[in-house]
């Protein structure tokens, strides 16, 4: 199934974190908190302004994001969860460390 999200809308998929132990305890998984990072899957054209305009998202797809813990509607495609959110509830990008040092390296060589 495809599914594009409107205007400032973002599908994301909610990334796992591995089994949460403190002291030795194991949490159940009606206890656990859940990851507030995710990968966006798909984005929507933008927000139209009041001039008409459509302004883009500052996000796209496959960008990992931080959002907050109770952003978003949960929904299921094809037997996956996925949240669909507005933009404004993204609080930051996460870039990956190794991308940002090659781009650093070939920048500083030329």
């Amino acid at each position: 199934m495809k599914v594009r999200p409107l205007h400032d809308r973002i599908i994301v998929h909610r990334l796992e974190e591995g089994e949460q132990q403190i002291g030795g305890i194991i949490i159940p998984d009606t206890a656990k908190e859940k990851p507030q990072q995710g990968t966006v899957i798909a984005v929507g054209n933008g927000k139209v302004n009041d001039d008409g305009k459509r302004i883009p998202l500052d996000v796209n797809a496959g960008d990992r994001i931080l959002f907050g813990k109770y952003s978003g509607q949960e929904i299921k495609l094809d037997g996956q969860e996925y949240l669909i959110m507005k933009e404004d509830d993204v609080l930051a990008g996460i870039e990956d460390k190794a991308k940002t040092e090659k781009t650093t390296t070939k920048k500083s060589k030329k």
